[in-house]
């Protein structure tokens, strides 16, 4: 499966990378790309898992936003 071309790694979403991720991981670990496919593939996967990160970290902020203006309001 492709990445729609409407998607760039700006506007992806965690679960769109995620998806294509997991998608990456499997052609690699089928072992039937060339050399050369499987270091783009790996490329791929880097860029893909520095998104979900991203989006991880982002949501890991809001939650402690939450959780400091939730403590601030209950005193």
């Amino acid at each position: 499966r492709e990445m729609s071309n409407d998607t760039t790694e700006e506007t992806m979403s965690y679960e769109q990378a995620r998806d294509e991720l997991a998608i990456v991981v499997n052609q690699l670990e089928a072992g039937t790309t060339t050399l050369e496919e499987s270091l783009a593939l790996w490329e791929r996967g880097e860029k893909l898992v520095a998104i979900c990160e991203q989006w991880l970290s982002n949501a890991r902020e809001r939650i402690e936003a939450v959780r400091r203006q939730s403590a601030v309001s209950s005193d």
